[in-house]
């Protein structure tokens, strides 16, 4: 069996991250009071909703969620910054390793405290979103445009409208990529919601931090194969220049007549 390329782990490491989205908004929507940490396109709509009247929406909880996405989002792009080559830079490592500790250290608290009051729902939300919109920032640099890990609304549209019957000419990899991120978020999500059925919301979470977990370990483990394939192109290119390149000769030219 082929050993899996950078590329491919990339891909994979991504498309689990997007499943951890899926699990995680089932586990805020149906267990955090009606609130999405990671599809803002909802909470603002939930807003609108709640402005006007519209009853049972909590407006208060949505608009803490769109808040901690934004700073966690402001957050990631300042800590991993710009102008790096594709990849996953060390900085977007380091953001997602605190982000599955985050997850996680959130899990033993919701299972500590039990019954959460408005203000830890409200709290374990805005932490949530704070770690999609980190998450997004940091994960940038790996460069695959057709997997955003959170929203699937822009990639369902590409992968319609660049079909042939949408008179487009997308490659069989956008295909792939974008069929694959649409049904990763939708198993993420079916996992998260039948282990809120099968058990509680702590349980639910600390499934979905280790789907995040996961996909972290495979970005990293694609990183340190980039690296690897770099080194080892760089070894090769520097043995090409000695051969070619001919050695300065030792002997001693003959005396002129």
């Amino acid at each position: 069996m082929p050993r899996p390329t950078p590329a491919g782990l990339y891909t994979s490491g991504l498309l689990l991250l997007t499943a951890a989205t899926g699990s995680i908004d089932a586990v805020s929507y149906l267990a955090l009071d009606g609130v999405f940490t990671g599809n803002m396109t909802g909470n603002v709509l939930f807003m609108a909703f709640a402005l006007v009247g519209v009853s049972g929406i909590p407006l208060l909880n949505n608009a803490f969620a769109l808040a901690g996405f934004t700073v966690g989002s402001v957050v990631g792009g300042r800590l991993v910054r710009r102008g790096h080559p594709v990849g996953l830079p060390v900085r977007s490592g380091w953001v997602l390793g605190v982000g599955a500790a985050v997850i996680f250290a959130l899990v033993g608290a919701w299972a500590a405290i039990g019954e959460l009051s408005s203000v830890g729902q409200i709290a374990i939300t805005a932490l949530l979103a704070a770690l999609m919109g980190a998450q997004v920032a940091a994960v940038k640099p790996v460069g695959n445009t057709e997997i955003t890990t959170i929203v699937v609304t822009s990639t369902l549209a590409n992968v319609t409208r660049e079909s042939r019957l949408g008179g487009g000419q997308q490659t069989p990899s956008q295909w792939r990529h974008r069929c694959f991120a649409v049904i990763s978020m939708g198993a993420g999500a079916a996992v998260g919601a039948a282990m809120l059925r099968l058990a509680d919301g702590p349980v639910a979470l600390a499934v979905s931090g280790v789907v995040f977990t996961a996909g972290v370990a495979v970005l990293l483990v694609a990183r340190a194969d980039q690296r690897r394939s770099a080194r080892l192109a760089r070894e090769a290119a520097a043995q090409t220049t000695e051969q070619v390149v001919p050695e300065p000769s030792t002997r001693t030219p003959a005396t002129a007549r």
